[in-house]
């Protein structure tokens, strides 16, 4: 009776909508970084450390052409579509005015591209592979995933994103096969972001009914978007784009091992990221509606993200060698060091994605935040200016790991002086 009723138990909650978006996200996880690091091993052997290593710093700079035609709406609209779900005409004025601002966005990453590019020996070197990386950067940032997200509706849109993705996988697993097919990589990833955006897009007018974007609108859009841009601008200083960072002072094939060691490491990460696309808005939801069970919420959020990050920092540490070996080959040993010291990340950032973007955005905090993370933003610039001329490769380790560790601790410190903690607001509460 008792294994029965545990099933049962089971069973309903399975068959919440919660638990419906999670199992959705990590398929979306899957795409995003399981595929990746699938294909990881056939990169760095086929294009070897300096094509692997160019071909990562055209990647990091794409990403930050990513978030910029995103523009934090993955954060500041699928909160106003969480809190507005329940009136068509309001999400597809949502819905119109990010559409717009996207297309502005883009037109402008191609432009900075244009202005950039000339000054960036890493970037002139081969106008194919960043042509190919500014098409990918515009096609992920277009995604309107954020609008399914939301209304907590992400499986069928889950199952397109991986569905593209995979696609694509292969078809780089048959065309690449030298350093001169490196364009073919983004090329490719770029089309299925493409299709996915095409098709979630039309999902979604289907469901609130087609609306032109127009200049209030997009106008609106930028207004809402901006506090999160800013944060998405801010963390890139020390997330993303601290490859194409290094790529300004180091060649391609000491780029390559840190890349590699980077995103090896990461990839345990992107495992805790669907907790945090699920749990967003039923937070947002939960602030305004029941202050006690989202606190409840962001305190169970937070332990289990910590002890996440540190299982996974000591399985980092303990199967380093094995894995660059596995993984990235023999001409890579030299990335072992890193991925040690990039370990230390794991728990930092599992804990300030649980304090700052689960919780503290929850709560309406945005310019505490976004202090937080502008000041990161800066501090990893100047670690990097200092520390990269002379230690290449270990600087840019070190500097990342600092700064995270800062991040972390000045979002505690934050919300244990403002008592505004989970725990603090559970104990205000229940008094």
């Amino acid at each position: 009776m008792p294994a029965m009723s545990a099933l049962a138990r089971l069973t309903r909650l399975l068959q919440g909508r919660t638990a419906q978006n999670l199992l959705a996200l990590y398929g979306v996880q899957f795409a995003n970084y399981l595929l990746p690091l699938i294909l990881l091993p056939f990169l760095a052997r086929v294009l070897g450390p300096g094509g692997w290593g160019l071909l990562a710093i055209v990647q990091s700079y794409a990403q930050y052409l990513s978030l910029l035609v995103e523009y934090g709406f993955a954060l500041s609209a699928t909160r106003e579509v969480a809190r507005h779900r329940e009136h068509r005409d309001r999400l597809a004025e949502i819905l119109a005015g990010v559409t717009g601002a996207k297309i502005l966005l883009s037109v402008g990453a191609a432009g900075l591209t244009l202005l950039i590019a000339p000054w960036v020996e890493n970037l002139s070197q081969d106008p194919l592979l960043l042509w190919s990386g500014v098409f990918w950067a515009i096609a992920l940032g277009f995604s309107p995933n954020w609008f399914f997200q939301g209304l907590e509706r992400l499986r069928l849109v889950a199952g397109i994103e991986v569905a593209t993705k995979t696609i694509a996988a292969l078809f780089i697993l048959l065309l690449v096969q030298s350093p001169s097919d490196a364009w073919k990589v983004l090329f490719l990833q770029g089309l299925a972001s493409s299709l996915s955006s095409i098709l979630t897009l039309w999902l979604a007018y289907k469901k609130v009914g087609f609306r032109w974007p127009n200049v209030p609108l997009s106008k609106e859009a930028f207004q809402l978007g901006w506090s999160m841009f800013f944060f998405r601008a801010a963390v890139s200083l020390y997330t993303v784009g601290n490859v194409f960072i290094l790529g300004l002072f180091a060649p391609p094939h000491l780029v390559a091992y840190y890349a590699g060691a980077e995103r090896l490491t990461k990839a345990l990460l992107g495992l805790l990221e669907p907790i945090n696309r699920t749990f967003f808005p039923k937070l947002s939801y939960l602030v305004q509606h029941s202050p006690q069970a989202a606190a409840h919420l962001a305190g169970r959020i937070v332990i289990a993200m910590g002890l996440g990050g540190a299982l996974g920092a000591l399985l980092v540490v303990g199967l380093a060698p094995w894995i660059v070996h596995l993984l990235l080959g023999h001409e890579y040993q030299a990335a072992t060091s890193i991925m040690r010291i990039l370990a230390l990340l794991l728990p930092m950032i599992a804990l300030s994605n649980a304090l700052g973007i689960q919780w503290m955005l929850a709560l309406g905090l945005d310019r505490p935040f976004n202090g937080v993370i502008l000041w990161a933003g800066f501090l990893n610039l100047g670690l990097a200016l200092v520390l990269v001329p002379r230690l290449a490769h270990y600087g840019m380790a070190y500097a990342v790991v600092l700064v995270e560790a800062f991040v972390t601790g000045a979002m505690w410190f934050y919300l244990w002086r403002q008592g505004k903690t989970p725990w603090q607001i559970q104990k205000r509460i229940q008094a």
